[in-house]
């Protein structure tokens, strides 16, 4: 059994960990463990850069708690702008001993109303709650599946990026 160490205790985060690594690896067993880290960027990032490197210091910070796993696995959600509009996003980023796997999801653009919210300096996931008039949506379906009506929930929204990040782990004599 290999033991997968998830940087967050988010269970959205935790169920899309789970569900990718049995698509890409369907005879393999894995324990899943969650902990809390610091991403050491804002709790809302903003931009490419800063969104990347709060998942990949998420990764790093749980290798530094549990020493043992076989795999070590970030999602970072952030914002960034385009003009005046407003795209989310997130970084997914898997360690295995010195290699790592990375990914992003797709993107899509936040309401006026939401937008106005992040730049006043609220998390997404607080937005999202004052907006619609929910609670901890973060650790349900998210801006994604509100806006889309569950078509997409945040669920499914990570798990084809950690999918994608596992390439280089389902193809080792390539990377």
């Amino acid at each position: 059994m290999k033991k997968i160490v998830v940087a967050s205790k988010n269970p959205v985060k935790i169920q899309a960990i789970e569900i990718g690594f049995a698509k890409m690896f369907p005879d393999e067993i894995f324990e899943v463990t969650g902990v809390s880290v610091s991403s050491d960027v804002p709790n809302q990032p903003i931009g490419d850069d800063q969104t990347f490197t709060g998942a990949k210091n998420r990764v790093d910070n749980a290798g530094y708690e549990i020493k043992d796993a076989d795999f070590y696995v970030g999602i970072e959600g952030g914002v960034s702008w385009r003009g005046e509009e407003m795209e989310v996003f997130a970084w997914v980023l898997i360690k295995s001993f010195d290699k790592y796997g990375k990914a992003k999801t797709g993107t899509f653009f936040l309401p006026k109303e939401i937008v106005d919210l992040v730049k006043d300096g609220k998390e997404l996931g607080e937005a999202d709650d004052i907006v619609f008039n929910r609670q901890n949506s973060k650790q349900a379906n998210g801006a994604v599946g509100i806006l889309t009506g569950d078509i997409i929930d945040r669920t499914k929204y990570y798990v084809e990026a950690v999918v994608l990040a596992l390439i280089p782990f389902k193809n080792p004599e390539l990377y």
